[in-house]
């Protein structure tokens, strides 16, 4: 690999001994130990890239979020991206330089401070990150919008959605500056590169983007079908069972393909940046529940009568089977009703739904933090002021606009504490593996015994505790890249705070736009076969907010639920850990052994439902042929070109995703051929209990 900058210097201004060499062998392959402190950072190169990048990320996610394979596009696409332009506008802004008067005396500004470098480089791509949600494509609380405006059919005003997105998005900020000396996250790559006789890393880019932009329109309008080819429904059209096995998207997905990159990155993101070992935990979980456990509790124990429901669904049942009206329950103020509840009977779940709630300090200071040193920290007071200041604007949106999002001053203050004390080991998980553990069952649970019949109320419990602690991880995270790259903290502070407020804002403009404009989106009963439209995340969002918020965990998990025998599921889950530790201390010679990782084992399947079988088969065969084949015989290509192709990938489906929706969506321009029917599986719904009537389904 080439050197990031021509005129570096390293910390011990001469040999590197073994105290100079990350012991990560990723770490060693990507990051220089080098620094150029001379480097400007504030150019307007940077400002307006960044902010660009931030809002045009946040507009594509936010806009492929409702979609049924919903693409989340990183901060990698525009990592690459934006080195060409900036190398462009490096040569064609004039070097004029400016005096500008501010506090403390003039300073000297130029539009082209010289070339562009890679702190440029580097600040704009954390603006990407933030228009990427820090990697959950958008803003978690738009779910909250969502689901109230698209489910439940009620309303909520742009200044309540705005102010819920802005404050779960900001309030983990606060306590994440005091955790960020003990949190590492593996590095990014780097471009700044001096040319050899190989491809060059923006013309791979381009090349591949080129190819991705072209072939997505394929999958993504022309030939939608071989987004799931689930053969095995096409070999056995009239079998339910063989459809239940074979179908991708609504069954357990044996033998479904695809032809679809969205299909590959969508939920789990890109497998070609999480490890191998990580890949190999998520394919364990996801075999064991998927493979083993659902057969034998569909068709083997007819577990909670799971053969009256689809085997595969995000949808709440009856006890007949049938689709559960949540609108039935729901009273003019917004809560359960209880009268209703109780003539409509208890809410049923497919047997994958049931499976997922199942599944549900300091050390030696390294050349990296030597080089950091000559650099300002940031003053703990910042931290202090935005946490407090998130928490008082927090407060009024819970008092003073409380009818619409339901939630007690409480019930923020104890959401913040149970982020606050997650955040330094859920941190650390993700550093290890790029798999970040969620807090959305165990607050949903919390709010749901607490306070129960209030949905809302309990959504936005979930997301105040959970988003805060995600994005206190996802500061931290950006922070060891800015560590990595010897990017000024403070620079790095405002850049992602910034951003924060961008993407807030951009994601909560676009949601009440697709929302109100679209016809009947997110209603599959009412949305034709071919529709995009789907949102799948929002699905799930919803029913957790049936399940945990609407009803209660007391009248589903509780004494008097159909589900109680699932609480055992939490003292398994808790002596997990120290079953492996036994395991390994019988066996220390077993290498494997100390690669279990359980938060990673046991929530694998977390993101099932939304996610498919068919996404999982997808993204487990890609990250093993990349991080595993290509990373043990092909090192020095996976080195050059791995990350790179993952963002051309996701930049192209996304370019062209937009493209068609502009030029043909919203012209009502489709096409009606067999290969724009969905998967053709249309028996993967149906239930196998006798006497059970669904429309379109054989009756046993």
């Amino acid at each position: 690999m080439g050197t990031i900058f021509d005129d570096t210097f390293s910390a011990n201004d001469g040999d590197s001994d073994s105290e100079d060499i990350s012991p990560i062998e990723q770490v060693r392959l990507t990051v220089l130990n080098t620094d150029d402190p001379s480097l400007p950072v504030w150019t307007f190169r940077m400002w307006t890239l960044g902010v660009f990048s931030c809002g045009l990320l946040a507009f594509l996610n936010q806009f492929f979020s409702y979609r049924t394979e919903p693409l989340t596009i990183t901060q990698l696409t525009v990592q690459i991206a934006v080195l060409p332009i900036g190398r462009f506008m490096a040569a064609a802004l004039p070097t004029r330089k400016f005096r500008v008067p501010v506090i403390g005396g003039d300073r000297v500004f130029s539009l082209n401070p010289g070339l562009f470098n890679v702190k440029e480089h580097v600040l704009i791509s954390i603006f990407a990150n933030a228009g990427a949600a820090f990697g959950l494509g958008n803003a978690y609380a738009v779910g909250i919008i969502d689901i109230i405006k698209a489910f439940y059919y009620r309303n909520i005003s742009f200044l309540a959605g705005w102010l819920l997105v802005i404050t779960t998005q900001v309030l983990g900020y606060g306590w994440a500056g005091l955790m960020r000396k003990y949190v590492v996250e593996p590095a990014h790559i780097a471009l700044h590169e001096k040319e050899t006789k190989r491809m060059s890393r923006a013309k791979f880019f381009v090349i591949l983007l080129v190819c991705s932009f072209a072939w997505y329109a394929v999958p993504g309008y022309l030939f939608p079908t071989i987004t799931t080819i689930s053969w095995v429904c096409w070999a056995f059209p009239k079998s339910v069972t063989a459809q239940q096995l074979g179908s991708g998207m609504q069954g357990l997905g044996l033998g479904a393909l695809t032809l679809d990159w969205a299909a590959v990155s969508s939920f789990l993101y890109s497998p070609l940046l999480s490890p191998f070992f990580a890949t190999v935990n998520v394919f364990v979980s996801y075999f064991f529940i998927i493979y083993l456990a659902m057969p034998i509790a569909y068709w083997g124990f007819n577990l909670y009568s799971a053969n009256k429901f689809p085997i595969f669904s995000s949808h709440l049942f009856t006890a007949q089977g049938q689709a559960y009206n949540i609108s039935e329950i729901v009273n003019s103020k917004f809560e359960l009703d209880l009268g209703s509840y109780q003539q409509e009977g208890h809410i049923h779940l497919s047997m994958e739904i049931y499976q997922k709630y199942r599944a549900s300090n300091q050390g030696k200071e390294d050349i990296h933090a030597r080089l950091m040193k000559r650099y300002p920290e940031i003053p703990i007071w910042w931290f202090y002021v935005m946490l407090l200041g998130t928490i008082a604007v927090s407060l009024v949106l819970c008092i003073v606009l409380n009818k619409q999002v339901q939630m007690p001053w409480w019930g923020l203050l104890l959401a913040s504490a149970m982020a606050f004390i997650f955040t330094l080991p859920v941190s650390i998980i993700t550093a290890t593996t790029n798999q970040t553990p969620g807090l959305n069952i165990i607050t949903e649970y919390v709010m749901g015994i607490i306070l129960p019949g209030k949905p809302i109320a309990n959504v936005c419990f979930k997301t105040f505790g959970f988003m805060s602690m995600a994005q206190a991880v996802s500061f931290l995270s950006d922070f060891k890249l800015g560590h990595y790259m010897k990017i000024p903290p403070r620079s790095m502070f405002l850049v992602q705070f910034i951003g924060t407020i961008i993407v807030g804002t951009v994601n909560a403009v676009v949601a009440f736009w697709l929302l109100d404009t679209i016809p009947n989106i997110c209603n599959t009963a009412l949305l034709s076969a071919d529709s995009p439209w789907t949102c799948p995340s929002d699905r799930v969002f919803f029913d957790a907010s049936v399940i945990w918020g609407l009803i209660g965990p007391k009248r589903i998990f509780g004494h008097h639920g159909d589900y109680k025998a699932m609480n055992w599921f939490f003292l398994i889950g808790g002596l997990g850990p120290f079953l492996v530790w036994l395991l390994h201390k019988a066996f220390p010679k077993q290498t494997w052994i100390p690669l279990i990782n359980l938060p990673v084992l046991l929530g694998a399947t977390g993101a099932m439902p939304p996610a498919t079988p068919l996404n999982y088969n997808a993204w487990c065969l890609v990250g093993t042929i990349f991080n595993f084949f290509i990373f043990r015989y092909r090192k020095k290509w996976w080195q050059r070109y791995n990350y790179i192709l993952s963002a051309a990938l996701d930049a192209g489906v996304a370019f062209m995703g937009v493209l068609v929706y502009f030029t043909l969506g919203m012209e009502n321009v489709s096409l009606n051929w067999w290969g724009t029917g969905g998967e053709h599986c249309p028996l993967a719904v149906c239930p196998m209990a006798k006497g059970i009537v669904v429309d379109g389904c054989p009756v046993f």
